[in-house]
Order: structure tokens, then sequence, then C-alpha cells
């Protein structure tokens, strides 16, 4: 895909009137943006997330703004097995009658340390979190977004396959490797598109949990990095599938 254009993305304000969309991790940071970014657009949006006061927070700016009414969903994806989100897809099944988008967000960072050293338990809620809850989650949803005239799949893979990001890094990894698979699996015979989006930088509490002594006031909010996030998860997007978007093409 070339880079023109989505340069200087203006989405319209109506880019997602009458969808319905999932957000994981919708409680704080991008998670937080994109459900209201994704609502002042026209989404009925799903705020799922474990902690149940943020995601409250998240609901009554939603609606405070006057935008369509949200829907809480409480689940830890640490801990939750098949049976959980097939009970979510027959929630959204019964609540709304669709699903027109799915927006993987939520992560858990676990350790920056040398994996010699690396915990095994917290190796495995980080991947459960990262890797396991997302395939687990797009499985359950999938035949509600074949059900949709123009879904979405979208990502959050910031890569970090270097030194000391451990089951983090690997998480992001597979991520990266299973929209990919998921792509070529829905593009010849459903209207899914999937894609993924590393919005760089961002001031987050996970970075903060990362660069405890970085200087952040210069990174950017959450709130200025949706300009992909509208796109992939928008009619705009539909000639693509498979790919990974920075914010520098948005720029």
């Amino acid at each position: 895909m070339e880079i023109k254009p989505t340069q200087h993305y203006q989405p319209a304000a109506d880019l997602l009137r009458d969808r319905v969309i999932l957000v994981t991790g919708a409680g704080d940071g991008i998670g937080r943006a994109a459900a209201c970014s994704y609502a002042a657009h026209g989404a009925t949006v799903v705020l799922l997330g474990r902690t149940i006061p943020k995601l409250e927070r998240v609901y009554d700016e939603i609606e405070a703004a006057g935008y369509p009414q949200a829907a809480i969903y409480p689940i830890n994806l640490e801990g939750a097995a098949a049976k959980d989100y097939e009970d979510l897809a027959a929630t959204l099944r019964k609540e709304f009658g669709r699903l027109d988008g799915l927006l993987h967000n939520a992560a858990t960072l676990g350790t920056l340390t040398p994996l010699q050293s690396y915990d095994l338990e917290l190796w495995y809620k980080v991947m459960q979190a990262n890797l396991n809850a997302p395939f687990m989650l797009t499985q359950a949803c999938l035949e509600l977004l074949r059900e949709s005239s123009d879904a979405r799949v979208v990502f959050v893979a910031d890569h970090k396959s270097r030194a000391y990001w451990g089951a983090y890094g690997v998480s992001k990894a597979g991520l990266d490797s299973l929209m990919r698979i998921l792509a070529d699996e829905t593009e010849a015979n459903t209207r899914i598109r999937v894609n993924s989006i590393d919005p760089g930088p961002v001031r987050t509490n996970l970075r903060n949990r990362a660069y405890p002594a970085e200087e952040n006031d210069a990174l950017r909010l959450p709130d200025d990095v949706m300009a992909p996030f509208l796109y992939l998860m928008g009619p705009d997007s539909a000639s693509i599938t498979g790919r990974s978007l920075t914010l520098d093409e948005f720029q």
C-alpha cells in the first residue's frame, strides 16, 4: 500500500455510524481514546476490560458527550477460557445482532528481564493475555463478523523484538503473525478486513512501566494517534488487509 492515500487522513464525521465495535483494554490509554473516538464517529462501542470503575468512567465520558450509548463487558483476559469468549459472542448477538469491528488493544507488560531469568508463571500470564486471548476472542466472534457487511479486525502490534522484552516481545510478534494468517484466510470469501497498527511511542501507563525514568512530556497522547485507528476500522480501508501500518503514514 502506498503512503499517499492515508497522509493527512480526515475521517468523515459519520464514518462509523450504526457500527458495533468491541474494544479490548478500553479502560484507559489507547483503548479509552479509541473507544471515545469510535463513539464520536457514530459507533456503538462495547467496552471490554477487567477494571469496572475504569470502564464506567469511559462509559460516562461517552454518554456525557451525547454519543451512541456504549456497553460494558468486564472480563479478565489473563484468566478467561474459551467458554467465556463464547458467552461474550452470544451476548453480543443477543444485544446487538451483529459485530462490525474488533480492536485488540489490551496488553500486559510482564517484566523486562533476560530470557534466562524470566519467571515461567509470568510468561504464561503475558502470553495468555496478549496472544491467546486475542486468538480465542477472534475465534468466538468470527461468525458475527462474517455476518457484517463490512467488518474490521484491528490489532495493536508494537514490535519489541530485542533484548529483555521477553514474553511481551514474543507475544506481539505472534500477534503480527495471527493478524496476517487471519487476513489471508478471510480476504477471498468475506468482507472482513484484518490489519494492525504500530502507533509508536505513546504516553500510556504501560509505557511508563517499561520506561520509568523516561521524560515523556514530548510523547504523543493517545488521543493524538487515532487517525490510523479510525482509518482501519472504517470503510475507507476496504481495499487493504494483512497490513501493519504506522503513525508516520498518517502525518
